[in-house]
């Protein structure tokens, strides 16, 4: 089979996307997705699996220091044939990038040393050159940079973590818009499932570290009143003692 006949066959068995904050769960199962994947062409399939290597972090262990991690980046990066699927990690990883610096930043008033790489990507020097500045001079490079950093500053990560998705949302229905029955197009599709996969996941997650929060309050206000009658219960006592 042609790859225009195997690509066309695949993208039209994926069901739509939808938007993505208005998404309850994704499209079709993890599962299913693989299945529809094995269509891929063995270099494309590859590509793939390097860019959710490069751009994931299921794999990444607590204890690996930022340097391997820009390495093994790096690497997994140079590793993808496709120059569609290499820019668009390369993309992903330098917007990473520029939100640690702004957690850095935040949580340490000097700039890291020259001499380790923490960051990934073209715009590490002028991030350094432009520690000082509140959005390294790049705001119109990126221009959700300021609202990231107003969210950041303030501690709203349910906020900054919108921000992120939809910045990534916009890039990929940008870069995608002219790709309809190729691998590019697949790769565009594959991003979105994992966007609206992990947003879904994190919008549960919030929903029940809310229910605890709720349930907490819920349980110690019982405890007020069963505290309050307790110690009227002891009044009453007293009373009858007393008389």
């Amino acid at each position: 089979m042609q790859a225009v006949d195997r690509y066309l066959t695949l993208l039209t068995s994926l069901p739509a996307h939808g938007p993505l904050f208005g998404a309850k769960q994704t499209p079709l199962s993890r599962l299913r997705l693989e299945m529809r994947l094995r269509w891929l062409a063995d270099e494309d399939a590859e590509d793939l699996a390097r860019l959710s290597a490069a751009v994931d972090w299921y794999d990444q262990r607590f204890g690996i220091d930022d340097e391997e991690v820009v390495r093994q980046a790096e690497q997994r990066i140079a590793a993808i044939r496709n120059d569609f699927t290499r820019e668009l990690a390369s993309w992903r990883l330098e917007m990473r990038t520029l939100v640690a610096a702004l957690r850095l930043r935040r949580d340490a008033a000097t700039a890291p040393s020259s001499r380790r790489r923490w960051g990934f990507g073209r715009w590490v020097p002028q991030i350094a050159r432009h520690w000082g500045e509140p959005h390294f001079r790049l705001e119109r490079v990126f221009p959700w940079l300021p609202e990231a950093k107003r969210l950041l500053d303030s501690d709203d990560a349910l906020g900054l973590e919108r921000l992120l998705f939809s910045t990534v949302w916009t890039h990929l229905e940008r870069i995608g818009a002219e790709h309809y029955f190729d691998f590019e197009a697949v790769v565009v599709y594959v991003s979105c499932w994992d966007l609206v996969a992990r947003w879904t996941r994190y919008e549960s997650q919030a929903a029940l570290a809310r229910f605890d929060d709720l349930l907490e309050a819920t349980l110690a206000d019982a405890g007020d009143i069963l505290v309050d009658a307790g110690f009227a219960a002891l009044d009453g006592v007293s009373e009858e003692v007393a008389a």
